[in-house]
């Protein structure tokens, strides 16, 4: 298996649906393309923003971990 590129903070952040066309999220180190999903369009999915790490936040979301396994992972966030 191929290693995945890392990338910081401020370069996930970039990817929020706004500045660049890839809409990005991470959790648990994960760094997740969602740019696809219609639950992410422009970016925001109920109160969350893309191009952040929202390993904090699923503790409050009606879903599981298991919702990022519908979703390619393209890098590791250092």
């Amino acid at each position: 298996m191929p290693t995945l590129p890392s990338y910081t903070r401020a370069q996930l952040a970039l990817r929020n649906g706004q500045d660049k066309p890839e809409i990005w999220i991470a959790y648990q180190g994960a760094i997740y393309d969602v740019t696809h999903s219609r639950l992410w369009r422009n970016g925001k999915h109920y109160e969350h923003w893309a191009g952040q790490d929202l390993t904090d936040e699923l503790k409050d979301a009606p879903h599981t971990a298991m919702v990022f396994e519908r979703f390619e992972q393209v890098g590791i966030l250092r």
